[in-house]
């Protein structure tokens, strides 16, 4: 008797964790059931894939949705819609909301909010401040928590950890790795006497110069030695840090962002204005080539496009009164393919930067490998298909992006989420369909 599927995933080329092959998938119950499917298999929906990649569902492991926030800019509905329009199956979102998610009854409002409104599957972070060291054991064991996430500069009071001691009280509270953001605010703080507003938007590689990324990682790679507590540096921007992190590697996991191996300075500041500005800062050449020599090596495990919408009139401001962030949830995965068509990159290091480093860092289960039993999360991309990013394609509310513009060869087609597609050619399907995902 002929096998009979839910799904069957036909003729596409897969991307599998042994290498690339054309086969076909079969889908049972949300799960992989089947490489190599037999050619009297039956279905209830076939999907031709004839000349497609087929990679594991990808993973945005950092992105802020401002929600609970301000929905005039971004909101859990929306912004996980622009991620399977993107072409991303799973996101982890920041916790500096407002108010930021910081303790149990915020984690269970969040915790149900997403399983009502998502599009896709996520993952929460949790805050990890000076007042809530004692409970974070429990929050970071809570369902659907990525990791506690701490921010070591640049953040609100309520959230800001910036000194040692409280650095290391967070360590020692919980076994999980802790993801950071790695700045020295002592550093900043000193350094933003220097400066005056209205000054040109490239002073704020300035402001937030090499030093201030590179001390604020030694300061935590010191604490992490000592307390022997796993961390994440999140958005690793200078080529000293990277250099300096793969003497850690039994402790330290590392992710750059795409703007870091795609934009450069002067020119994105003299382009962009504040439309360029971020934390830590696009910077100039050099550091762009150690990032993808950094790609290319290995000490990158993951990639971010760490989306942080602001309103366009708050990005209009002068420097430096214009917030830091851009947007880059839905623009991540065509502008890393095409890395990919211009040769900086494999399809197979891509798929385990967005799948396999994501699930390896942070206990992620389930996902990850185009394998069976795993679950049937699925980016189909047509490797040939050139295009054109602009601003109407974007869903956010605050309606731009870094991107726009840029001419690009690479677009996800597909974005199916255990078993269910949920984008096709551009269209949003069904119901929001997401879940919490799961983590040991």
């Amino acid at each position: 008797m002929a096998a009979h599927y839910d799904l069957l995933i036909r003729n596409g080329i897969c991307v599998l964790p042994w290498g690339m092959e054309q086969t076909d998938v079969g889908v049972r119950d949300g799960r992989i059931a089947g490489l190599g499917v037999a050619a009297d298999a039956t279905a209830g929906q076939t999907i031709d894939a004839i000349g497609l990649h087929v990679l594991p569902g990808l993973i945005d492991p950092h992105v802020h949705f401002r929600d609970p926030g301000d929905a005039a800019v971004e909101t859990l509905p929306s912004g996980t819609r622009a991620a399977v329009l993107g072409g991303l199956a799973v996101i982890f979102d920041m916790p500096n909301t407002a108010p930021p998610i910081t303790d149990a009854e915020r984690l269970g409002w969040k915790q149900e909010y997403v399983e009502r409104v998502a599009w896709c599957d996520v993952g929460l972070y949790v805050s990890g401040t000076k007042t809530n060291i004692a409970d974070l054991a429990t929050l970071e064991a809570g369902r659907g928590v990525c990791a506690i996430k701490v921010f070591a500069a640049t953040a609100g009071p309520d959230i800001l950890v910036e000194d040692d001691a409280t650095l290391e009280r967070i360590m020692r509270a919980g076994r999980r790795r802790i993801a950071f953001h790695s700045e020295d605010e002592y550093r900043l703080r000193e350094r933003r006497k220097m400066f005056s507003s209205g000054e040109p938007h490239l002073r704020h590689m300035e402001w937030h110069d090499e030093e201030c990324a590179f001390l604020g990682t030694r300061r935590l790679m010191a604490l992490a030695r000592s307390t022997g507590r796993p961390a994440h540096i999140l958005h690793v921007s200078t080529a000293e840090e990277l250099d300096y992190l793969r003497d850690f590697r039994d402790l330290a996991t590392v992710e750059v962002l795409v703007n870091h191996l795609t934009q450069v300075a002067p020119d994105c500041y003299e382009r962009l204005h504040g439309f360029g500005v971020m934390n830590p800062p696009i910077r100039g050449p050099r550091h762009l080539a150690a990032a993808w020599a950094a790609v290319r090596d290995g000490t990158v495990d993951t990639i971010g496009s760490d989306h942080a919408p602001h309103s366009r009139a708050a990005k209009e401001k002068p420097w430096p009164d214009c917030p830091a962030g851009l947007t880059g949830v839905q623009t991540l995965v065509p502008v890393l393919l095409d890395h990919v068509n211009a040769g900086r990159l494999s399809l197979m290091r891509l798929a385990d930067l967005l799948c396999a480093g994501p699930a390896r860092v942070y206990g992620l289960v389930g996902k990850g490998r185009l394998a069976a039993g795993y679950d049937a999360d699925f980016t189909l991309v047509d490797m040939r298909r050139q295009r054109r990013i602009e601003e109407s394609w974007i869903v956010s509310p605050c309606g731009w992006t870094p991107f726009a513009g840029m001419d690009v060869t690479g677009w996800p087609v597909a974005t199916i989420v255990r078993g269910e597609a949920v984008m096709r050619d551009d269209e949003v399907l069904r119901e929001p369909h997401g879940r919490l995902a799961k983590f040991i």
